[in-house]
């Protein structure tokens, strides 16, 4: 079992920034992947961005330039870096782990979701 802590949603205006932070922890022997997905409103869950253990990134289209993920190896958590958001970006963003446990097997797991909503 394990837990992911998201912090770092809110309110923001168009053109602002916000920072998701994601911390994972409990019984992880390695980490495949960790990222963030986001859903909107009447919409499917769709990636966002992914940070891979190989140090590979993966983008949506529509965030690429904007968005940047980064990890803290030591500390087991991913963050989001969100520029110039707009409107569309509004959602609620998951966080999302691929790891193995200590126990043995491969697992996945996501956070509880952080609402970000970007509004005048």
């Amino acid at each position: 079992q394990i837990q992911l802590e998201e912090s770092g949603g809110g309110l923001v205006q168009p053109g602002g920034s916000l920072r998701l932070s994601c911390a994972a922890s409990g019984s992880i022997f390695s980490i495949n992947s960790m990222g963030w997905y986001r859903q909107a409103p009447g919409n499917q869950r769709e990636l966002a961005a992914m940070l891979r253990d190989t140090g590979t990134t993966m983008y949506a289209d529509s965030v690429k330039g904007r968005f940047t993920i980064s990890r803290d190896n030591a500390k087991n958590t991913v963050y989001l870096e969100m520029n110039r958001l707009k409107p569309e970006d509004t959602a609620v963003y998951y966080c999302h782990i691929d790891y193995y446990s200590n126990y043995g097997g491969q697992f996945t797991s996501w956070g509880q979701g952080t609402q970000v909503t970007v509004s005048s």
